[in-house]
């Protein structure tokens, strides 16, 4: 049986989708291998962040207590964000991988903060 140019045409621009869709998670797992809040503690983000700051240390991830921080700095305004015991449990577990929380409002806004096992 013969096969028409549209045919092989769609047949491999379906093989190509297929091959293309494998492997996603690779990456995202490879980037959190080797963490480890316990050994290491963390890095931090902060959204929208204008000179804010936050220490989340190994010996706070270790309590599994919730924690209100303060995000100061110097932006002249202050945020309170608090990082719970279950968020504690995640950066505990053996995913060591990251969590995120919302601030409080200041100055007429919130941010997000992630913790990251480093």
């Amino acid at each position: 049986m013969k096969m028409t140019r549209r045919q092989f045409l769609g047949t491999s621009a379906a093989a190509v989708a297929v091959a293309a869709c494998g492997g996603d998670d690779a990456p995202a797992d490879a980037a959190f291998a080797g963490r480890n809040c316990a050994a290491n503690g963390t890095t931090t983000t902060i959204s929208a962040n204008h000179g804010h700051t936050i220490t989340v240390s190994s010996s706070d991830i270790a309590s599994n207590a919730d924690k209100t921080y303060t995000l100061d700095g110097g932006a002249g305004h202050t945020h309170m964000v608090t990082v719970t015991a279950a968020n504690f449990a995640t950066l505990n577990s053996n995913s060591n991988g990251s969590v995120m929380v919302t601030s409080t409002s200041g100055n007429g806004h919130t941010h997000s903060v992630t913790i990251i096992c480093a």
